[in-house]
């Protein structure tokens, strides 16, 4: 499929291109955390203003799970409870963390005037699969069952990720549909990864290489997977879930230079013919990151707000 980046979107890959990088897949997992904890504050846009941003601790049977809660000066409460979105990062399962993600759930906090909780899931490759996906459905349980504590409507409870978190995000909403977890109001898909089998086109494409470039996909893959039979896991790959009815309303986020593009799309497809509500938004001139870089790209910023009146809709 032919891809043209929007001018912005080409003006910032090249950008990081001339910067001189090192590729993720030459460094060790810790080194490549530091370097996408850098670029934030590049791509980061300004912060709204919030009421309130607080640590959690979640109990967890390791341990416990850090989180942070943020609330919006002005929530949607119903009888002084908030609806909330339980937001998973990005970052392959192996980078980022609760900062790398701090302003993007302020902007869904702000757009969406709705509490979010943004989860602190455990990394590979010091913590392989399933450590992430236990810790995610983890979380929200214990997110739902301590909703009122945490000034949340426990019945507008929605959850979402991008990229590795909308992985996490689709396969909390298939747990929670078979009774590890919550009922859900709805579920945020930004640019997910549904299928480690990793055939579709757009893993092949020169032009969806871009930043999340094919051999970094793999590097993140062999990082988090044991072995090749957790491809067919639906709790690695949600796609491989044979049933997708019953799940909560999606919205769905694809962009164009992406090599995730072609599952997303298949997976809000197969969400629709189940009988799912889906919203389905394709952004053909950005490449897969974009969410987070609302400094630079105009895109950003319209898919946050779009998320947030989404959300608003969930009631």
């Amino acid at each position: 499929m032919p891809v043209v980046l929007d001018p912005d979107a080409a003006a910032v890959y090249k950008a990081f291109q001339e910067a001189g990088r090192p590729a993720y897949e030459t460094l060790t997992a810790g080194e490549a955390r530091a370097y996408y904890s850098q670029a934030r504050f590049a791509t980061n846009p300004e912060p709204p203003e919030l009421a309130r941003v607080t640590p959690l601790a979640i109990p967890a049977p390791h341990g416990t799970i850090p989180a942070r809660l943020y609330v919006p000066e002005e929530p949607r409460q119903r009888e002084g409870l908030s609806p909330a979105l339980v937001f998973f990062h990005g970052g392959g399962w192996v980078i980022g963390d609760l900062d790398s993600h701090d302003v993007v759930c302020r902007q869904l906090a702000a757009e969406g005037a709705l509490i979010v909780v943004s989860v602190d899931y455990r990394l590979a490759p010091e913590h392989k699969f399933p450590a992430a996906a236990d810790d995610a459905i983890a979380a929200t349980k214990w997110i739902a069952a301590n909703a009122r504590q945490l000034g949340i409507d426990a019945s507008r409870l929605a959850i979402g990720g991008d990229s590795a978190g909308g992985n996490l995000a689709a396969v909390v909403a298939l747990a929670a549909r078979d009774g590890n977890g919550p009922a859900l109001a709805g579920q945020v898909l930004i640019y997910p990864a549904t299928d480690f089998a990793m055939t579709h086109a757009s893993h092949g494409e020169p032009e969806t290489s871009v930043l999340l470039t094919h051999s970094v996909i793999r590097w993140f893959r062999d990082h988090y997977l044991n072995g090749a039979a957790d491809i067919h896991d639906w709790r690695a790959s949600p796609a491989r879930a044979q049933n997708l009815a019953g799940l909560p309303p999606a919205y769905v986020l694809t962009a164009g230079a992406d090599p995730l593009r072609d599952e997303g799309n298949e997976y809000a497809e197969r969400l629709r013919q189940a009988g799912v509500p889906v919203t389905y938004k394709h952004f053909p001139g950005q490449f897969h990151g974009f969410f987070t870089m609302g400094k630079l790209l105009r895109q950003a910023n319209v898919a946050v707000s779009e998320i947030g009146v989404w959300l608003k809709g969930l009631g």
